[in-house]
Protein backbone atom coordinates (compact mmCIF):
# COMPACT_ATOMS: atom_id res chain seq x y z
CA UNK A 1 0.00 0.00 0.00
CA UNK A 2 1.01 3.22 -0.85
CA UNK A 3 0.05 6.67 0.71
CA UNK A 4 0.94 9.52 -0.36
CA UNK A 5 2.35 12.50 2.86
CA UNK A 6 1.10 15.64 2.31
CA UNK A 7 0.32 16.95 6.30
CA UNK A 8 -0.79 15.29 9.09
CA UNK A 9 -4.38 17.07 8.96
CA UNK A 10 -4.57 15.97 5.53
CA UNK A 11 -4.07 12.09 6.31
CA UNK A 12 -7.17 11.28 6.75
CA UNK A 13 -8.34 12.48 3.46
CA UNK A 14 -5.49 11.45 1.77
CA UNK A 15 -6.13 7.77 2.65
CA UNK A 16 -9.45 7.69 1.32
CA UNK A 17 -7.47 8.99 -2.41
CA UNK A 18 -4.58 7.72 -2.08
CA UNK A 19 -4.71 4.06 -1.09
CA UNK A 20 -2.68 2.01 -3.36
CA UNK A 21 -2.99 4.37 -5.63
CA UNK A 22 -5.98 2.83 -6.37
CA UNK A 23 -8.62 5.86 -7.39
CA UNK A 24 -5.99 7.32 -9.31
CA UNK A 25 -5.97 4.22 -11.38
CA UNK A 26 -9.68 3.87 -11.96
CA UNK A 27 -9.63 6.94 -13.07
CA UNK A 28 -6.70 6.50 -15.67
CA UNK A 29 -8.74 3.06 -16.80
CA UNK A 30 -11.80 4.76 -17.19
CA UNK A 31 -10.63 6.81 -20.22
CA UNK A 32 -12.13 9.70 -19.06
CA UNK A 33 -10.27 12.84 -18.68
CA UNK A 34 -8.57 13.50 -15.28
CA UNK A 35 -7.85 17.38 -14.52
CA UNK A 36 -6.72 18.62 -11.18
CA UNK A 37 -8.61 21.55 -10.16
CA UNK A 38 -6.51 23.91 -7.66
CA UNK A 39 -8.69 26.58 -5.00
CA UNK A 40 -11.74 23.92 -5.21
CA UNK A 41 -12.81 25.41 -2.56
CA UNK A 42 -12.73 29.37 -2.96
CA UNK A 43 -16.18 30.98 -5.13
CA UNK A 44 -14.37 30.40 -8.94
CA UNK A 45 -12.80 27.20 -8.59
CA UNK A 46 -15.88 25.73 -6.97
CA UNK A 47 -17.47 26.36 -10.37
CA UNK A 48 -15.07 24.90 -11.98
CA UNK A 49 -14.91 22.16 -10.29
CA UNK A 50 -18.20 21.31 -9.52
CA UNK A 51 -19.61 21.44 -12.95
CA UNK A 52 -16.60 19.09 -14.41
CA UNK A 53 -17.87 16.41 -11.58
CA UNK A 54 -21.32 17.04 -13.32
CA UNK A 55 -19.74 16.50 -16.82
CA UNK A 56 -19.76 13.11 -18.56
CA UNK A 57 -15.90 12.14 -19.23
CA UNK A 58 -14.73 14.30 -16.63
CA UNK A 59 -12.86 13.18 -13.59
CA UNK A 60 -11.61 16.09 -11.34
CA UNK A 61 -9.44 15.81 -8.51
CA UNK A 62 -9.79 19.57 -6.24
CA UNK A 63 -7.51 20.89 -4.24
CA UNK A 64 -8.02 22.51 -0.72
CA UNK A 65 -6.05 24.18 1.54
CA UNK A 66 -7.03 22.91 4.32
CA UNK A 67 -9.15 20.11 6.17
CA UNK A 68 -11.96 23.04 7.29
CA UNK A 69 -12.26 23.80 3.18
CA UNK A 70 -12.51 20.38 2.35
CA UNK A 71 -15.13 19.66 4.96
CA UNK A 72 -17.05 22.70 4.01
CA UNK A 73 -16.98 21.79 0.12
CA UNK A 74 -17.76 17.98 1.13
CA UNK A 75 -20.77 19.56 3.32
CA UNK A 76 -22.05 21.75 0.82
CA UNK A 77 -21.43 25.06 2.47
CA UNK A 78 -18.96 26.49 0.79
CA UNK A 79 -20.56 29.03 -0.24
CA UNK A 80 -22.48 27.80 -3.13
CA UNK A 81 -23.30 24.52 -4.51
CA UNK A 82 -25.33 23.44 -1.52
CA UNK A 83 -28.41 22.30 -3.86
CA UNK A 84 -25.74 20.44 -6.63
CA UNK A 85 -25.36 16.74 -6.00
CA UNK A 86 -23.02 15.79 -3.36
CA UNK A 87 -19.17 16.10 -3.93
CA UNK A 88 -17.40 12.42 -3.52
CA UNK A 89 -15.24 12.84 -0.78
CA UNK A 90 -11.95 10.98 -2.47
CA UNK A 91 -12.59 13.94 -5.31
CA UNK A 92 -11.56 16.15 -2.63
CA UNK A 93 -7.90 16.75 -1.53
CA UNK A 94 -5.48 18.76 0.94
CA UNK A 95 -2.48 20.09 -0.77
CA UNK A 96 -0.48 23.23 -0.28
CA UNK A 97 0.72 23.92 -2.79
CA UNK A 98 3.06 26.82 -1.74
CA UNK A 99 5.38 24.55 0.03
CA UNK A 100 8.87 24.15 -0.38
CA UNK A 101 8.22 20.32 0.15
CA UNK A 102 5.01 20.44 -2.71
CA UNK A 103 6.97 19.00 -5.33
CA UNK A 104 6.36 14.61 -4.28
CA UNK A 105 3.04 15.97 -3.60
CA UNK A 106 1.94 17.49 -6.81
CA UNK A 107 3.45 15.10 -8.63
CA UNK A 108 1.30 12.40 -7.20
CA UNK A 109 -1.22 14.73 -8.00
CA UNK A 110 -0.60 15.11 -11.56
CA UNK A 111 -0.57 11.51 -12.59
CA UNK A 112 -2.54 10.57 -15.64
CA UNK A 113 -3.87 13.86 -15.76
CA UNK A 114 -4.16 15.93 -18.75
CA UNK A 115 -5.39 18.97 -17.86
CA UNK A 116 -4.55 21.62 -14.81
CA UNK A 117 -7.23 24.17 -14.10
CA UNK A 118 -5.38 27.04 -11.85
CA UNK A 119 -7.85 28.49 -9.94
CA UNK A 120 -5.71 29.40 -6.77
CA UNK A 121 -5.15 33.21 -5.66
CA UNK A 122 -4.36 35.39 -2.57
CA UNK A 123 -7.42 36.77 -0.99
CA UNK A 124 -7.39 39.95 0.68
CA UNK A 125 -9.67 40.63 3.74
CA UNK A 126 -9.54 43.87 6.46
CA UNK A 127 -6.85 43.52 8.90
CA UNK A 128 -9.21 45.90 11.41
CA UNK A 129 -7.00 48.55 11.33
CA UNK A 130 -7.36 52.23 9.37
CA UNK A 131 -4.88 53.85 7.21
CA UNK A 132 -4.73 56.99 9.05
CA UNK A 133 -4.03 58.65 5.96
CA UNK A 134 -6.81 57.83 3.96
CA UNK A 135 -9.14 56.73 6.59
CA UNK A 136 -9.89 53.47 4.53
CA UNK A 137 -9.72 50.00 5.89
CA UNK A 138 -6.43 48.43 5.90
CA UNK A 139 -5.65 44.36 3.77
CA UNK A 140 -3.85 42.38 4.31
CA UNK A 141 -3.46 38.35 2.90
CA UNK A 142 -3.41 36.30 6.24
CA UNK A 143 -3.58 33.25 4.13
CA UNK A 144 -0.37 34.27 1.98
CA UNK A 145 1.40 37.26 -0.03
CA UNK A 146 0.50 37.21 -3.52
CA UNK A 147 4.59 36.40 -4.20
CA UNK A 148 3.76 33.13 -2.27
CA UNK A 149 0.51 31.85 -3.72
CA UNK A 150 0.23 33.53 -7.03
CA UNK A 151 3.84 33.42 -7.91
CA UNK A 152 5.61 30.52 -5.73
CA UNK A 153 2.41 27.96 -5.92
CA UNK A 154 1.20 28.44 -9.48
CA UNK A 155 5.05 28.31 -10.28
CA UNK A 156 5.18 25.03 -8.13
CA UNK A 157 1.70 23.71 -10.23
CA UNK A 158 3.06 24.32 -13.54
CA UNK A 159 6.77 22.65 -12.90
CA UNK A 160 4.76 19.69 -11.40
CA UNK A 161 2.80 19.82 -14.62
CA UNK A 162 5.71 19.88 -16.80
CA UNK A 163 7.18 16.79 -15.01
CA UNK A 164 4.28 15.18 -15.53
CA UNK A 165 3.39 15.24 -19.45
CA UNK A 166 4.44 17.75 -21.94
CA UNK A 167 0.91 17.95 -23.04
CA UNK A 168 -0.47 18.85 -20.29
CA UNK A 169 -3.17 21.35 -20.56
CA UNK A 170 -3.18 24.61 -18.10
CA UNK A 171 -6.16 26.66 -17.85
CA UNK A 172 -5.24 29.69 -15.74
CA UNK A 173 -7.78 32.04 -14.11
CA UNK A 174 -5.66 35.54 -13.42
CA UNK A 175 -7.04 39.19 -13.29
CA UNK A 176 -7.77 42.00 -15.52
CA UNK A 177 -5.56 44.86 -14.39
CA UNK A 178 -2.41 43.63 -15.02
CA UNK A 179 -1.39 46.56 -17.73
CA UNK A 180 -1.63 49.18 -14.99
CA UNK A 181 0.80 48.86 -12.26
CA UNK A 182 -0.55 51.34 -10.71
CA UNK A 183 -3.62 49.53 -10.20
CA UNK A 184 -5.45 49.66 -6.80
CA UNK A 185 -5.20 45.90 -6.29
CA UNK A 186 -1.56 45.97 -6.27
CA UNK A 187 -1.69 48.09 -3.20
CA UNK A 188 -3.71 45.56 -0.90
CA UNK A 189 -1.67 44.26 2.00
CA UNK A 190 1.40 46.31 0.91
CA UNK A 191 3.68 47.81 4.21
CA UNK A 192 5.93 50.07 2.67
CA UNK A 193 7.07 47.99 -0.39
CA UNK A 194 7.12 45.17 0.73
CA UNK A 195 4.01 42.48 0.14
CA UNK A 196 1.02 43.08 -2.08
CA UNK A 197 1.48 43.53 -5.63
CA UNK A 198 -0.81 41.13 -6.59
CA UNK A 199 -1.25 41.38 -10.37
CA UNK A 200 2.23 41.27 -10.87
CA UNK A 201 2.72 38.21 -9.11
CA UNK A 202 0.11 36.96 -11.31
CA UNK A 203 1.11 38.21 -14.62
CA UNK A 204 4.85 36.68 -13.46
CA UNK A 205 3.39 33.39 -12.87
CA UNK A 206 1.40 34.05 -16.19
CA UNK A 207 4.52 34.82 -18.37
CA UNK A 208 6.38 31.68 -17.03
CA UNK A 209 4.03 29.50 -18.47
CA UNK A 210 3.77 30.68 -21.86
CA UNK A 211 7.14 31.67 -21.99
CA UNK A 212 9.06 28.71 -19.98
CA UNK A 213 6.59 25.94 -19.18
CA UNK A 214 6.37 24.43 -23.02
CA UNK A 215 3.14 23.31 -21.54
CA UNK A 216 -0.24 24.04 -24.09
CA UNK A 217 -1.83 27.27 -22.56
CA UNK A 218 -5.21 29.20 -21.64
CA UNK A 219 -4.56 32.30 -19.45
CA UNK A 220 -8.22 33.78 -18.50
CA UNK A 221 -8.45 37.57 -17.14
CA UNK A 222 -11.58 38.24 -16.05
CA UNK A 223 -12.92 41.33 -14.57
CA UNK A 224 -14.58 42.01 -11.75
CA UNK A 225 -15.92 38.93 -10.33
CA UNK A 226 -19.88 38.48 -9.70
CA UNK A 227 -21.77 36.34 -7.25
CA UNK A 228 -24.63 35.63 -9.80
CA UNK A 229 -26.14 33.16 -12.18
CA UNK A 230 -24.30 32.55 -15.39
CA UNK A 231 -25.24 31.25 -18.75
CA UNK A 232 -27.64 34.84 -18.53
CA UNK A 233 -25.09 37.25 -20.36
CA UNK A 234 -23.67 38.23 -23.67
CA UNK A 235 -19.85 37.62 -22.76
CA UNK A 236 -17.14 40.08 -24.37
CA UNK A 237 -13.18 39.45 -25.38
CA UNK A 238 -10.59 41.20 -25.47
CA UNK A 239 -6.94 41.87 -24.61
CA UNK A 240 -4.52 44.51 -22.50
CA UNK A 241 -7.69 45.34 -20.63
CA UNK A 242 -9.25 47.00 -23.26
CA UNK A 243 -12.78 45.35 -24.16
CA UNK A 244 -14.60 46.12 -27.90
CA UNK A 245 -18.23 46.38 -27.63
CA UNK A 246 -18.97 47.30 -23.52
CA UNK A 247 -18.10 49.70 -20.77
CA UNK A 248 -18.96 46.82 -18.17
CA UNK A 249 -16.40 45.29 -16.40
CA UNK A 250 -17.39 42.53 -14.34
CA UNK A 251 -18.50 38.97 -15.33
CA UNK A 252 -20.06 36.57 -13.07
CA UNK A 253 -18.08 33.76 -11.87
CA UNK A 254 -20.03 30.91 -13.29
CA UNK A 255 -19.54 32.51 -16.86
CA UNK A 256 -15.48 32.36 -15.81
CA UNK A 257 -15.98 28.78 -15.41
CA UNK A 258 -18.01 28.01 -18.26
CA UNK A 259 -15.18 29.92 -20.21
CA UNK A 260 -12.16 27.86 -18.71
CA UNK A 261 -13.93 24.73 -19.19
CA UNK A 262 -14.86 25.48 -23.07
CA UNK A 263 -11.00 25.66 -22.96
CA UNK A 264 -10.54 22.06 -22.34
CA UNK A 265 -13.20 21.27 -24.93
CA UNK A 266 -12.11 23.87 -27.75
CA UNK A 267 -8.21 23.60 -29.34
CA UNK A 268 -8.79 26.76 -30.51
CA UNK A 269 -8.13 27.93 -26.89
CA UNK A 270 -5.06 26.44 -26.47
CA UNK A 271 -1.84 29.57 -26.53
CA UNK A 272 -4.64 32.24 -26.34
CA UNK A 273 -4.12 35.02 -23.41
CA UNK A 274 -7.08 37.34 -23.19
CA UNK A 275 -9.48 39.64 -20.84
CA UNK A 276 -13.47 38.54 -20.24
CA UNK A 277 -16.04 40.63 -19.29
CA UNK A 278 -19.89 40.27 -19.85
CA UNK A 279 -22.70 42.56 -21.07
CA UNK A 280 -24.78 43.98 -18.52
CA UNK A 281 -28.01 41.59 -17.48
CA UNK A 282 -30.48 41.73 -19.93
CA UNK A 283 -27.97 43.60 -22.85
CA UNK A 284 -27.23 41.32 -25.67
CA UNK A 285 -27.98 37.60 -26.12
CA UNK A 286 -26.31 35.10 -23.78
CA UNK A 287 -23.41 33.32 -24.91
CA UNK A 288 -23.89 29.65 -26.02
CA UNK A 289 -21.35 28.90 -28.45
CA UNK A 290 -17.41 29.59 -27.34
CA UNK A 291 -15.73 29.00 -30.21
CA UNK A 292 -17.54 31.90 -31.78
CA UNK A 293 -16.68 33.79 -28.67
CA UNK A 294 -13.09 33.73 -29.20
CA UNK A 295 -12.92 34.74 -32.83
CA UNK A 296 -14.37 38.29 -31.74
CA UNK A 297 -10.83 38.42 -30.94
CA UNK A 298 -9.36 38.64 -33.96
CA UNK A 299 -6.30 36.61 -33.12
CA UNK A 300 -5.12 39.00 -30.47
CA UNK A 301 -3.44 37.91 -27.07
CA UNK A 302 -2.80 39.13 -24.05
CA UNK A 303 0.82 41.83 -24.73
CA UNK A 304 3.26 41.30 -21.49
CA UNK A 305 5.71 43.56 -22.68
CA UNK A 306 2.49 46.23 -20.82
CA UNK A 307 2.62 46.59 -17.13
CA UNK A 308 5.14 45.35 -15.05
CA UNK A 309 6.17 41.94 -13.79
CA UNK A 310 6.92 41.78 -10.14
Amino acid sequence: MTMMKISATACSSLIIFLCGSSVVSALAMQGGRRVLVTGAGGQTGQHVFRKLLAKPGYYPIGTVRSEKSRQALLDGTAGIGAEDAPIPAESVVVCDITSKDASSDLDELMKDCDALMICTSAKPAPTGEVDAETQRPKFGFPNGQPELVDWIGQKNLIDAAKRANKEVHVVLCGSMGGTNPDNSLNNLGKVGTSGGDILKYKRKSEKYLIEESGLPYTIVHPGGLLNEPGNERELCLGVDDKIPGTTNNSVPREDVANVMIAALENDTYRGRSFDLVSKPAGEGVATTDYGKLLETLEGKNCDYSLGEIA
